[in-house]
């Protein structure tokens, strides 16, 4: 491992482990019974708590959906599954889905009311984000639940440009109502500090666990660029994730049209699902297929499973963030389970999380001229000459800089204290 890396990831060890209970320690979390909300979505993050929990000697009650069911989830003797939100297929009538978001609720309401647990952890809020953030956290209050929650985003629609005082109002509630409140950077603490005058002593700050439920198998990275059509002399450039206008993906098509007029090695390869303005996603649209660029991109324009996630992270060279606006991407960290080093923008935390020349290089924001000569300045270094061995080496160090053991054990004590 490289000196640099090798010195964080010892950082991290100690502010892990160095002070405090063990997260093994079941003398302080054994008698923990705590029921974690997750929304029925992102199922890495939502997995990867559930075993930091049970791990730390805790019975969770997992409400999940169908995308969330997995056989180690039904073996874990510590999770009691229940399965309230179902089938949440994107393909059914409006008519189906009205019906099931109803039913949903109707047996979340029925499940808080007979529920065991007497802490209830949000990680997501549901479809009705208005309605969880205010009628459901008064009733699961009335019912004496200590509520906690992620706030993986303290004001998205401030991030997304449509904030509304509808909006602020109710994330108000939300926070106010929380009895403990977890976010995953300093900035964010500050700004529901400043914003949404929460007391310091109500927040914590919390890794953002590193992503280990995706499949990772022996595919190589030769043969992934063959699966893709791309040669192995390509520089193989990836945007991943929900395509939205906070995400910078139209700073990206400047710049590799800056890199193709140079050389036309380089290939982009963009995945995800647009998200906000059609508008938007229709400039895009049209940039990814000029004349000029329109063979040298790969675009998979939709929402790519777990299952089928590894193809694209193992033939890329190198992984792309070009946002404007983010305190910190669950992509880079996805990214870094694969050993994939980044090139991100200098927004938010991206630059504390990012090792430079060691893990991958930070650029300016919204500048494309800039994020070209990153991008040639990475092809051209020893990272990426020996990027084989380096992937080995920043797997390393992400499992060790953010693994779900700390997040448990910053959690575990803020459960105790409220119990």
């Amino acid at each position: 491992m490289t000196p640099l890396i090798e010195q964080r990831s010892e950082v991290g060890a100690r502010a892990a482990y160095g002070s405090g209970s063990s997260i093994h320690d079941n003398r302080t979390s054994s008698t923990l019974h705590v029921a974690l909300l997750t929304g029925g979505g992102d199922k890495p993050y939502a997995h990867g708590m559930v075993e930091a929990l049970t791990s730390a000697g805790m019975q969770v009650d997992f409400i999940g959906s169908d995308d969330l069911g997995a056989p180690e989830l039904l073996r874990n003797p510590r999770v009691n599954f229940l399965n309230l939100r179902g089938d949440q297929r994107a393909g059914a009538s409006v008519l189906t889905k009205i019906v099931r978001v109803l039913r949903y609720y109707a047996k979340l309401i029925t499940y808080a009311a007979r529920a065991k647990p007497k802490l209830f952890h949000v990680l997501w809020n549901n479809k009705l984000e208005l309605f969880d953030r205010t009628l459901l956290m008064l009733y699961y209050k009335m019912l004496n639940k200590r509520v906690v929650f992620t706030a993986h985003n303290v004001n998205k629609g401030k991030r997304d440009e449509n904030d509304s005082w509808l909006n602020r109002a109710t994330l108000t509630i939300q926070y106010n109502l929380s009895d403990h409140i977890f976010v995953h950077t300093d900035g964010m603490k500050s700004e529901m500090v400043s914003e949404f005058r929460i007391p310091e002593s109500k927040i914590s700050v919390i890794p953002f666990g590193i992503n280990n439920t995706v499949p990772n198998t022996s595919l190589s990275n030769a043969e992934a660029k063959h699966q893709l059509a791309i040669s192995n002399n390509d520089k193989a450039l990836l945007f991943f994730g929900n395509i939205a206008p906070y995400k910078g993906l139209e700073y990206l098509i400047v710049a590799f049209r800056e890199l193709l007029e140079i050389d036309r090695t380089y290939r982009l390869v963009v995945v995800g699902k647009p998200k906000g303005p059609a508008s938007y996603w229709t400039k895009l649209r049209r940039g990814l297929a000029g004349g000029d660029i329109a063979d040298r991109v790969i675009a998979k324009i939709e929402y790519v499973p777990d299952e089928e996630t590894e193809l694209y992270f193992k033939a890329a060279d190198v992984l792309l963030l070009p946002y404007t606006h983010v305190f910190q991407s669950g992509v880079l960290f996805l990214g870094y389970s694969f050993g994939l080093p980044a090139i991100a923008s200098d927004v938010g935390r991206l630059r504390e999380e990012i090792v430079e020349g060691e893990t991958g290089f930070v650029f300016k924001p919204r500048d494309s001229s800039d994020l070209s000569r990153k991008i040639q300045t990475y092809f051209k270094s020893e990272l990426f000459r020996n990027l084989e061995k380096r992937r080995e080496e920043i797997k390393t160090y992400a499992n060790e800089q953010y693994s779900w053991g700390r997040v448990s054990d910053i959690i575990t004590k803020a459960y105790s204290s409220l119990l």
